[in-house]
């Protein structure tokens, strides 16, 4: 045994300081960086559910490529890049943000604390087929607008990356 008794739990109270401090310096420089990946359940609505044709917060008309999130944790015009599809984050609603989805049928801890992302299809069954064939939880990569305008930037220097920036690009003009 050392000279101090609380020299153990001095150690141990280091350690942890360390690993905490470590794992904040990650996560806070994923934010940072404009680009990462998040954990998420994924919800669909489609045309005609509650409010009509114009369903999104600010009016604009949704199309299959457009989806729901909370604009604290996903700004809008982002891109949400799914195994299958890229969708901009347009919309928003009170499901999406309280993450009532996640709460209601995550298993775990991850999946209860899970982010919400409502994507939006033009017509129910294209929207309970692609619920259907893919799994309610997944983790999706984000692409902020800053990052979507270097990229475009890089697409009209090179001609590669296509599609990623120029529907960002397309999409927001269409919600004026």
């Amino acid at each position: 045994m050392t000279g101090f008794p609380h020299a153990e739990y001095l150690e141990k109270g280091v350690k942890r300081l360390t690993t905490t401090v470590g794992f904040v310096l990650i996560f806070a420089c994923q934010s940072i960086a404009g680009e990462y990946s998040a954990f998420a359940r994924i919800t669909v609505y489609w045309h005609r559910e509650g409010s009509g044709e114009h369903a999104s917060w600010n009016g604009i008309r949704l199309h299959s490529g457009h989806c729901a999130v909370d604009p604290k944790k996903i700004p809008y015009a982002s891109k949400v890049v799914f195994p299958d599809a890229a969708c901009v984050a347009v919309d928003s609603g009170p499901h999406v943000v309280n993450r009532k989805a996640a709460r209601l049928c995550g298993r775990n801890a991850a999946e209860r604390n899970a982010i919400v992302i409502d994507r939006f299809f033009n017509t129910k069954q294209e929207a309970l087929g692609w619920s259907k064939a893919h799994p309610h939880f997944m983790t999706v990569r984000i692409l902020t607008t800053d990052v979507t305008q270097r990229k475009l930037a890089a697409t009209e220097d090179t001609g590669s990356w296509p599609n990623i920036a120029s529907d960002c690009r397309f999409d927001l003009g269409s919600a004026k």
